[in-house]
Parts: structure tokens; sequence; C-alpha cells
């Protein structure tokens, strides 16, 4: 039961003791901080030691079933390599097109055929033996100089990392031009590098935010923050997983960090949060976990999906996932809460008294001076408010941002482009925006008045020759000069400088090589036996150095006839990958731009770091585990004729 309003001297002393006490929390120590990443990072380096031998001596040698796979991919490469062009391959730049060619349009020899010059020619163009070896080094040391710019901008000059980004892809373009110049390397293509549909679909995204927000005051948008709203901070931070978590399946994961950054930052203002740390890694680590569910999740599953030799459809991407991201989800829920327990469980003794808070309704005194001060809040707010007026705050404008965000939630599960349905509800939001400002919003009040709040009279201009001039009727300020000027262009900005650093790496090879050299023995086994835990590592460590998009084209085009388990493995481990550090996912780039552009900074690689390594690894092995024990896609290639010859010999 909480004490009637009219003790205000006991809660102003319950106010008092949970602000002494926040302030006389010691800081934390380097091996509190660091301890945790540190026994993950070994316990995994143990683990695949122990599996398969600190030299890899104990890597079984490739079975039959192995063997004959090779045979047969090899024999399919020569047969697809022996065929001659077609007219249409022209085409082949925007896709490989359909699947399932019937035997009149070549069958699966063709589209074989087209599927392979799509990923050597336009996919994945293997230029690294055009590099001198001065080519190779210079480019490798400017991409890890950058790399480790846009990791920790804070210990450099104060320019962001979108014009670091930007700054890094420049200097790759010129020193890639130098290098041509000087035959030390190849023409490198800016162009083709920069992928266009991200950069789409953040600006429709943008601009869609943007106009739910600001169409009008007590919208959609409002509403929907104060859903997430709740006076215990556990309960406000398990909200907000879970709405990640489930939108990130549903929609994307980039699309609900950049709607929810600015609404978890403005909660945290709401309730005077001293570390908005927990909450914003909720948010990016919850996001990443859930967009492996479905294969429209993220962009790495959408590439897996289309780049894939055999198909995968988008149940039996879900069934197979729905145990790993269960599994990551509940250890992210606990080691957040157990990580950050002294912000999320004020007054709190431990996790276990932290356990008892959660399942049992226990609380501190802190909780309930923090319970009592926002329903004060809450009651002093509503005070006067019609009741009427507060049962009827549905407008019409709301309604139709409804109507738009279903409409568009539809159009994305149906199957259309999201970069096009993202830009065009954000258009269609722009149009009733400005004719609900034009037509239906009060114009601005331009009266001046005197010292006494009297009105004075509007001012009266005349020509040369002592005639008055009539007022022009004043003119609306346009979208282009309001609303507009809000999206992000430095985000934009981040993502091409970006690209244009991770294509000119990627061209060197060296992310090939470190593939190679460090699976061993393990590479051409990929997910079979042990060699999965260390396959998903070396995955996990490249999409962090060179981002899981390019990873999964290199895995493409080095391992064309994948199964679809070897390709759920990637998928996976890809997307955990994301939560590593800072740079592993383009979700933890937005969270912490779209948080720093409101003024809060707190969201750092330093920062996330400690928190990201354990929590990433628990997640990935555990998942990892899961995966490969239950999963419903075949270890063999249907396409390939790979799973005919295994059940001719069961």
């Amino acid at each position: 039961e909480f004490p009637p309003h009219g003790h205000k001297n006991n809660n102003n002393n319950r106010s008092f003791f949970a602000e002494k006490k926040m302030s006389e929390q010691k800081p934390v120590s380097s091996l509190r901080r660091w301890g945790p990443a540190m026994v993950a990072l070994a316990g995994v380096l143990a683990l695949n030691a122990s599996l398969l031998g600190p030299t890899g001596a104990k890597i079984p040698a490739l079975t039959e079933a192995q063997l004959h796979k090779r045979a047969l991919a090899e024999q399919r490469t020569n047969e697809i390599l022996a065929m001659s062009p077609s007219a249409d391959d022209a085409s082949l730049r925007h896709g490989f097109g359909d699947r399932n060619l019937s035997e009149e349009e070549g069958g699966v020899l063709e589209y074989t055929r087209r599927r392979h010059r799509y990923l050597g020619e336009y996919v994945h163009e293997d230029v690294s033996g055009e590099f001198s070896p001065f080519g190779k080094w210079s480019v490798s040391i400017i991409y890890f100089a950058y790399w480790f710019f846009l990791m920790f901008p804070n210990w450099f000059l104060p320019i962001g990392r979108p014009g670091i980004a930007l700054g890094g892809g420049l200097t790759m373009v010129t020193w890639r031009y130098l290098l041509l110049k000087t035959g030390n390397g190849p023409f490198f293509d800016a162009e083709r590098v920069i992928i266009m549909e991200p950069l789409f679909l953040l600006f429709g995204l943008m601009l869609t935010t943007i106009y739910l927000e600001k169409m009008e005051r007590g919208g959609l948008f409002d509403k929907l923050r104060d859903s997430l709203d709740d006076p215990v901070n556990w309960k406000r931070t398990a909200k907000i997983m879970i709405l990640s978590t489930i939108g990130s399946a549903a929609v994307m994961n980039d699309s609900v960090v950049l709607i929810f950054s600015g609404v978890v930052v403005d909660l945290c203002v709401r309730h005077k949060v001293a570390n908005s740390l927990p909450y914003l890694l909720a948010l990016a680590t919850t996001a990443n976990i859930g967009s492996a569910l479905t294969m429209t999740g993220n962009p790495q599953n959408i590439l897996i999906v289309s780049l894939a030799y055999d198909d995968i459809g988008w149940m039996e991407f879900a069934k197979n996932m729905f145990l790993p991201v269960t599994a990551a989800t509940i250890i992210n829920f606990f080691m957040m809460f157990a990580y950050y327990g002294a912000e999320l469980f004020p007054g709190s003794g431990g996790f276990v008294e932290n356990v008892g808070i959660m399942f049992l309704g226990n609380r501190t005194p802190e909780m309930l001076a923090q319970e009592h001060a926002y329903y004060a809040r809450q009651a002093a707010a509503n005070e006067g408010k019609d009741a009427e007026a507060e049962t009827s705050s549905w407008t019409i404008w709301s309604k139709l941002q409804i109507v738009i965000v279903i409409a568009f939630l539809c159009c994305f599960a149906g199957g259309l482009d999201v970069c096009v349905v993202s830009i065009c509800a954000g258009a269609i939001l722009m149009v009733m925006a400005s004719y609900k400002r034009q037509h239906y919003d009060p114009r601005p009040d331009n009266t001046q008045y005197d010292a006494e709040g009297n009105p004075l009279p509007a001012k009266k201009t005349y020509d040369m020759d002592g005639n008055e001039i009539e007022p022009e009727e004043e003119e609306l300020v346009t979208e282009s000069e309001t609303t507009l000027t809000e999206v992000d262009y430095g985000l934009l900005m981040l993502f091409i400088g970006q690209f244009l650093l991770i294509g000119s790496f990627d061209d060197t090879g060296v992310p090939q090589a470190f593939f190679k050299v460090t699976m061993g023995q393990c590479a051409e086994k990929m997910t079979s036996g042990w060699c999965v835990y260390w396959f998903v590592f070396i995955i996990t460590i490249l999409s962090n150095i060179a981002s899981n998009v390019p990873v999964c084209q290199m895995l493409a085009a080095t391992f064309p006839y994948a199964s679809p388990y070897d390709w759920l493995q990637v998928s996976f481990s890809a997307t955990i990958a994301g939560n590593l550090t800072m740079l592993g996912s383009a979700a933890n780039m937005i969270v912490a731009f779209q948080a720093a552009k409101v003024g809060d900074r707190t969201f750092t690689s330093e920062r996330h770091l400690p928190f990201g390594i354990p929590s990433t690894f628990a997640c990935l092995y555990a998942g990892t585990a899961l995966l490969a024990t239950f999963h419903f896609s075949p270890e063999c290639s249907v396409k390939l004729g790979e799973c005919d010859e295994q059940d001719a010999a069961n």
C-alpha cells in the first residue's frame, strides 16, 4: 500500500534517502567492470582448445560424405563454367532471378550458372591478386586506423563518428587512386561498394519517425512512449527489452532502434536517471537478438536467404531460430539485470534480492520512494484536466497515423520492398502534416504587446509618395524549412563512409585470408562436429572487424553450395556478433547517434564492451549448441544432389 499523499515529510525523507544512497555508491573497480569479459573470452578459447586441441590436432579428417560433397561441388562448378553465356546475363546485376527454373529454361544448371556469375561478378569480385604487398598493407593500415577512430571517437578530436567515417571513406578513395596510378592496386569501384538499400531504408524510417513524433502533441508517438513508462526501473527496462525483441523480429532491428532510441532517452530524462546506459544497452542488444528470429529481421538475414543455394522459407527459418533466440533473450535478460543491478534495483542487496523483487513483488524503500514520487507527479499533472477530453484524446490525426502504420506493416509482411514502403509512408505523413498545419492548426500570433500587456497596433509602411503599403499575406513555412531539416543526414554520411572503408578493405583479400588461416582444417567442415563452435567464433570476430554483410557475401562466394543448416549458423552468429562491439551492428551505431543527438553520450564503446563481450559469447554458444542439436533444415544441399546421395546411402 502506498502512503497517502498527505504524508509529505515521509515522502521527502524517502526521496532524500534514495538520492543520498545513490550518491554514496562506490565507483565500479576495473576488475568488477572487465572481469566478466575476460572470463568469457578465456572460457571461449579454452572450450575450443579442449574440443579441437590447442593446435587443432583433434580435428577429424573429412568424412566420406564431406569428400563426396566436395567432388559434387567441383563437378557442378566445372559444368556451369563450360556453359556458354546467355543474352540475358546483363540483367544479372540486379539478381540471379528465379531459383526454380523449368527444364525448358535450363533447370538447376542454368540457375547455378546465373547464381555463380552473380556471386563472382557482382557480389564478391576477387581483385586481391592485383594488389602489391605495399598496397595490401597500406589499405589495411588505413582501414584499422579509422576502425579504431570510429570505435573510440572521444579519445581524439571532437569530430564525431559521421565526420570520421566520411573522412575515412574519402581518404580510402584517394589512396586507392594513388595505388592505381602507381601500379600497386586495382581500380576501386566506389559506387559498387556503397549499398543503397540501407541508406534508402534509413532515410524513409527517419522521415516516418519524425512525422509520427511531430505531427501533434499527445499523438501516437506520445502514447507509445507512455506505454513503456513505469515507476520501477527494472520493469521499465523489461518493457523496453520485450518491445525491442518482438519489434525487431517483426519489422527490422534498424527501424526499431531508430524509432525508440529517442523514446528511451526521453524516459530516462523524465525519471531523472543518473545512468541511461542500461536502458540504451537493453534496447540495442535485444534488437539484435530479436532480429535473428526471422529472415526479415536484419539486412544480413535478408542477404543470406537471397544468396543461399537452396530455398529457405520464412517459417522454416523462424522454426529453426526459435529455441536459439529464446535462449539468447533469456540469457541477455538476466545478465542485464545482474550486471546493472545497482541501477535497476536501487537499494537492493544483490542478485538474490533482485530475484525476489522480480518474482515475489518485494520492494526496497528506494523503490517505494520512486513509485510514490511517480504517482505524485502524475496526480499533479492530471489535476485540472477535463476527464471527458482525456477519454477522447484519440484525434482523427492519431487514427490516421495508426492506419498508415498498419498499412506499412502489412506491406512489409507482404514482401514489398521495405525501402520503397518506408519512403512512401514518410511522404504520405509529410503531405498529411502539411495539410493539417495549413487548414487546421492555429496560425502563429505575431501580435506585439506593450509593457502593460496591451496589444500594439500593427505597424504601417509607406512608399516614397507617402501611400500606405498593404501588408502581403503571410506565407506559410514549408516542410523543407521545418521538419525535413530534422532528418539525420549525418547518420547517412556515417554509413556511406563505412561502406567505402569496408569495401576497399575487402578488396585486399585480408578478411578471406584471415578466415582460411584461423579456420585451419575446420575451413571445409564449416558447421560439422565440434568445428561449429570455432566457426561461429571466427564469424563473430570477422563481423566486428569487416562488418557482417560483407562477411556473408564472402562466405557465399567461398562456399557456394553451403547447406541451409550452414547458413542458419552463419545467420545466428553474424547477428549475435552485433552485440560484441559498438561497430558490430548498425543498430548499435544508430542508438549511439540518436542518443547523442539529444545530448545523451553515455552509450560509448568503452562502456559497451564490458557487458557486450560476456553477453555475446554466452548467447552465441548457448544458441549455437541448441541450433546444432535441434534444427529442421537439412545439413545437405538439395539442389546439389547431395541429399539424394545420402538418402540412397541410408
